[in-house]
């Protein structure tokens, strides 16, 4: 969802480095940034305190962090591309589900406003559902296997994962959607190109990267 759907991974750059600078720390650079996406809160967390080394503990900056998103979440939107795809995919009953790493409470704050596309989704799966185990967040495929479950029961289908295309703009999101078994499209932020490394070796035959979702050519995966 961020940084694929919306422009919320613009809103957590914002909000870290606000609060970086109030330590004297920072900025958040796209070296970093790239190892955060689609982790699970708690852990990107960590990662940040550390890298800084910031003189605060996790719930400190968590609380920090939790009071300036939500003053930012009525403010984002769909990124191009994305609202049109939810919709195509919907039109045509082709399943979709919304796997995410964030939290049920920031998932509800980030869509509130954007109900009109979110609603259409026949599947969403949050960071904290239950059925991840603890510590098996992206990169683990856990989350988007619990999705496809979701999708089996809903349309009482068998559905298995090498015919499922995984939509992803991170790394750990990527290597989840590897283990996972489906065949990825990655949509990279546009500042994290030079940070990325060998893309190649990164989808190991096992996806293709798009610059945006308005270039996505449905007609190759016949949809």
């Amino acid at each position: 969802m961020d940084g694929l759907l919306i422009n919320t991974e613009d809103i957590y750059t914002l909000v870290t480095n606000e609060i970086l600078t109030e330590y004297g720390k920072g900025p958040l650079t796209w070296d970093l940034k790239v190892q955060l996406q689609g982790l699970p809160g708690p852990e990107a967390c960590r990662k940040v305190l550390d890298h800084f080394q910031l003189p605060v503990t996790p719930q400190e900056f968590d609380r920090k962090n939790i009071e300036l998103q939500c003053k930012m979440w009525p403010k984002c939107s769909f990124l191009p591309g994305a609202l049109d795809l939810i919709r195509y995919l919907h039109s045509k009953n082709i399943p979709i589900a919304l796997c995410t790493s964030s939290a049920k409470h920031k998932f509800e704050g980030k869509t509130s406003h954007l109900k009109h596309g979110f609603e259409l989704f026949d599947a969403i799966v949050t960071g904290d559902d239950p059925r991840i185990p603890p510590g098996r967040g992206k990169p683990f495929p856990d989350i988007w296997l619990v999705g496809l479950k979701e999708l089996n029961n809903k349309f009482k289908a068998n559905i298995q994962p090498e015919e499922c295309l995984i939509f992803e703009d991170g790394v750990p999101g990527v290597t989840a959607a590897k283990a996972a078994g489906g065949y990825v499209v990655w949509i990279p932020h546009p500042d994290a190109y030079d940070v990325l490394g060998d893309t190649d070796a990164i989808l190991d035959g096992k996806g293709e990267l798009i610059s945006s979702l308005v270039h996505l050519d449905k007609a190759k995966f016949g949809l």
